[in-house]
């Protein structure tokens, strides 16, 4: 599972904003096979006087988090390719904004502490990923 936690102080993202990017993160995931209900993304609003960045109090940040379990790069070429990608997908949505301190990082998680409804998923590019993929639902396999 791809779960995407977005720390951010206030007026950087509108609800129309966050489901965009939300869409458009899970966009990607489903292109390269990935069940859609795998990506969760979390806005977590965070007020300026909480948000700091070299002990310094920020008027305007995000941090994302990002958490990828199902799949993991195999190379230090692919995790650049991965930070590209990433960069592209939060850059229209971050850039706008003048003075505003952002950045990501990407944690890639063992599958083996991961169940969703209480279901192991299925191993990465079976048949039974399929399946999940194409109802977009768990099931039994």
């Amino acid at each position: 599972m791809p779960l995407w936690t977005i720390h951010h102080t206030p007026a950087v993202f509108t609800a129309d904003d966050k489901h965009q990017l939300a869409a458009r993160i899970a966009d990607h995931y489903e292109k390269v096979g990935l069940p859609r209900f795998y990506v969760v993304t979390l806005f977590q609003e965070t007020r300026p006087e909480d948000c700091y960045v070299g002990g310094e109090p920020t008027r305007a940040g995000v941090r994302v988090v990002i958490d990828h379990i199902a799949r993991h790069n195999p190379d230090q070429e692919s995790r650049r390719r991965t930070a590209q990608w990433i960069k592209g997908i939060l850059g229209p949505h971050l850039e706008q904004h003048t003075g505003l301190h952002w950045e990501f990082h990407v944690d890639e998680t063992s599958a083996d502490l991961w169940m969703i409804n209480g279901i192991v998923p299925p191993p990465g590019g079976s048949e039974a990923e399929r399946t999940w993929a194409r109802e977009n639902a768990t099931s039994v396999y």
